[in-house]
């Protein structure tokens, strides 16, 4: 039997969803409350990784960047479709005036609900859940509340009858629009880092769309969007055995290992992050010895 423990930054509670953890003290997390999108998400990610079995580095650095969006999968049908049954095809926004959003409903509805940076629509909805969870309570959310019999499955069914839906759909397409921003760009377009003049594509969300590969990025609309991150995912390595005697890893430091601009490693794995692709790390002797353009310094005392 394969156990998958999880933990983002939440409760110990649900670490292990299966067995939920009871009888701690409160400084450690409360028990029987909400848990946030990302939690929830990923104990449905790491349910799915058991179910598989058989487990390999490659199922690992998969679930890496899978980049699913488990706010969307609760949320953007009926956003589109409430989108769609507006009068007009317009929303007011919250400086009174009317929005056309006739366009985002088909973008949201065509969405792949993923946080990819080819992914179209993805940008859209992150304003605009920012905008809806920001200004709408949380008790108002969702139609079927939080129950702690079921704690990974509720809430759920968003709420487009809240006060405050149409107004953050207003609001998100018109930022975009005043930004230059078309509604269906590709992520990568408007979330992204600069490194020496470059432009590199960021993949990942933030907390509150529940996305596991999380990322905080700035908003400037007047520098294209996002156009760096702060935090989120940083150090990620993903380690497991083939039944020989050495580990196979593969790790990344998304950040780069140098601050310095004139070094080579001030963004080779920022680029190999944007692009998804990891370092392989080498713990036995054969394997560092294998490593292309190693090279080796003897230093001797005199």
């Amino acid at each position: 039997m394969i156990m998958l423990l999880e933990n983002s930054n939440d409760s110990a509670w649900l670490a292990n969803a299966d067995r939920p953890l009871t009888g701690y003290e409160r400084i450690f997390g409360t028990v029987g409350t909400p848990r946030s999108l990302r939690t929830r998400g990923a104990i449905e990610d790491v349910a799915a990784l058991a179910g598989k079995g058989r487990l390999t580095v490659r199922d690992l650095q998969a679930q890496q960047f899978a980049n699913r969006v488990p706010a969307a999968g609760l949320a953007v049908s009926d956003a589109a479709k409430a989108c769609a049954a507006l009068p007009g095809g317009t929303a007011t926004g919250s400086a009174g005036t009317a929005v056309d959003v006739r366009e985002a409903c088909g973008v949201l509805a065509a969405w792949d609900r993923s946080m990819d940076t080819g992914s179209r629509g993805a940008l859209l909805f992150d304003r605009f859940w920012r905008r809806l969870t920001a200004t709408v309570p949380a008790a108002q959310l969702w139609k079927v509340p939080f129950s702690a019999a079921d704690p990974v499955r509720t809430p759920h069914t968003l709420n487009t009858g809240a006060p405050g839906f149409a107004t953050a759909l207003a609001d998100a397409v018109a930022e975009l629009r005043a930004a230059g921003i078309a509604l269906d760009s590709r992520l990568g377009e408007h979330q992204f880092v600069v490194r020496n003049g470059r432009h590199l594509p960021v993949h990942g969300g933030t907390e509150s769309l529940g996305v596991w590969n999380k990322v905080e990025p700035v908003w400037s609309p007047a520098s294209g969007g996002y156009p760096e991150v702060t935090t989120g995912s940083s150090y990620v390595q993903a380690v497991g055995w083939d039944g020989g005697r050495c580990p196979v890893a593969r790790t990344l430091l998304t950040y780069s290992q140098s601050s310095n601009p004139d070094s080579p490693h001030f963004s080779d794995q920022t680029r190999l992050f944007s692009g998804e692709r990891w370092v392989t790390s080498r713990f036995c002797e054969k394997d560092v010895l294998s490593a292309p353009g190693l090279r080796i310094v003897r230093v001797r005392e005199r």
